[in-house]
């Protein structure tokens, strides 16, 4: 018989835990729902912000503002990284009943994470010129984007303490304190964006200011709901943080090499966009802020079904387990299905308020005709690789990810490119994600199958 289980009746502790009872469908709904309203008011304020540099009627910080985006994308990917296994071990530990360990893990996960973010902050500080040179910024794009990201940069440490905190209350089931907490991102930005970028006559740095103002807003709502209402943190102790960094390594490593996958394709296509001048880069801008808005659910999707995987895997549910993977594939094929639709019909309109010159608005278009066709299989991958990071094979979703970020992506993208220009760039994004959806969904069931043959949960 499970140990945790014999101390969770032997204390009269019966309430089960959150997902391990109840409609898989309805976790995954209601998991999503909530993350995807967090995300995608933080998406949609951050293309306000690129919509409000816009209409500065200046390409170059149109252009400038998604170059520091490209690289503030690597940064926000490492820190999804470290945060998957906050959430994986946290969750696993409430699964099984041990609330004690939980808090350890949540605690030692939040200062390694503070850490881990602050050192990759100054590396990428001091190696500013060398990538923005490497993306093919032109003299006055990079001083635009040099000078955002010495503003944004610094202060990344505290926004990976803030999404750390986040996670521990998704890891707790409590989506909705998470997405309050998400929010605040958004309602700081909705108010001070227009005024120090406008009304203050900042630009594109007023932009970047606000983004420091709406972490510090973050860190603190969610902090107050992980001690209020959880009490999932204690006081930090070197000698927890230190055992407790292998398992947590074991799973951040490959789950950032992992995720910076998509920063590293994303750069290589901005360089490819750049041979084709500013209007296209500020093109290629306006597709990665329309981008998560328009599919934020998918986004959100593969960070909701981590903590119902995890939950499940600690009470040994294996048949809860294949459930919630098949209906985390429903709701991809029904959620892209839906935007693909609604990007048609305003693609003309989506140009027009972004002022868009004729090759931005042409290249933009392009995207929302084509864009179900990439993200259909895109978020097959996403499904996947929450799965693969959730139950012990990180490593797998270190193949998928960096396999379609290169075999799937960079022949296809350039060769795209050669031959059609920025569209046919966009088109070979889309045909290299195909076979790479597809093999990720298969070998996540594979998974479920040999955990369920070996029985066992390790911690």
């Amino acid at each position: 018989m499970d140990t945790p289980r014999v101390e969770a009746r032997a204390s009269g502790d019966v309430t089960p835990p959150r997902f391990v009872v109840g409609s898989t469908m309805h976790h995954v709904l209601v998991m999503t729902g909530t993350g995807a309203a967090g995300l995608i008011a933080i998406f949609i304020v951050d293309l306000a912000s690129l919509l409000y540099i816009s209409w500065l009627k200046d390409p170059s910080l149109t252009a400038g503002v998604g170059l520091a985006t490209v690289v503030m994308f690597f940064t926000i990917s490492i820190n999804v990284g470290l945060m998957i296994p906050i959430g994986a071990l946290v969750s696993r530990a409430l699964g099984a009943r041990e609330p004690e360990r939980a808090r350890r893990l949540a605690t030692s996960g939040c200062v390694l994470m503070v850490i881990v973010a602050s050192l990759v902050s100054i590396v990428f500080l001091a190696l500013l010129p060398w990538i923005l040179g490497a993306m093919g910024a032109s003299e006055r794009t990079y001083q635009i984007a040099h000078d955002f990201l010495w503003i944004a940069l610094p202060t990344n440490g505290l926004m990976a303490f803030a999404m750390a905190l986040s996670n521990v209350l998704r890891a707790a089931g409590d989506a909705k304190r998470s997405m309050y907490a998400t929010l605040s991102v958004a309602a700081v930005t909705v108010v001070l964006d227009p005024l120090l970028i406008f009304g203050l006559g900042l630009k594109a740095n007023g932009a970047a200011l606000t983004i420091n103002l709406a972490r510090v807003a973050y860190a603190y709502v969610s902090f107050r709901y992980v001690m209020r209402h959880h009490n999932l943190l204690s006081r930090p102790r070197l000698d927890y943080a230190i055992a407790d960094a292998r398992p947590f390594f074991a799973i951040a490593v490959p789950a950032i090499l992992t995720n910076i996958a998509a920063p590293v394709a994303n750069a290589f296509f901005t360089s490819i966009m750049a041979r084709f001048g500013d209007q296209a880069i500020a093109a290629s801008a306006i597709i990665d802020r329309v981008t998560p808005v328009a599919f934020g659910g998918l986004f959100a999707l593969a960070g909701a079904i981590g903590p119902i995987m995890g939950q499940n895997w600690g009470a040994r549910q294996y048949t809860r387990m294949r459930q919630i993977l098949k209906d985390a594939l429903t709701f991809n094929v029904v959620y892209v299905g839906s935007v693909w639709l609604i990007l048609y019909l305003l693609r003309v309109p989506l140009t027009l308020l972004f002022n868009a010159p004729p090759l931005t608005a042409d290249i933009v278009q392009f995207f929302c005709q084509y864009s179900g066709l990439i993200w259909f299989f895109v978020g097959l991958v996403f499904v996947s690789n929450a799965s693969f990071n959730n139950l012990g094979f990180p490593l797998l979703s270190t193949f998928f990810n960096w396999g379609r970020a290169t075999l799937g992506m960079i022949p296809f993208a350039y060769v795209g490119a050669e031959m059609g220009g920025p569209q046919g760039a966009l088109l070979g994004i889309g045909a290299g994600s195909v076979a790479f959806g597809i093999a990720a969904v298969a070998t996540a069931f594979w998974t479920i199958r040999r955990l369920e043959r070996q029985a066992t949960v390790p911690l």
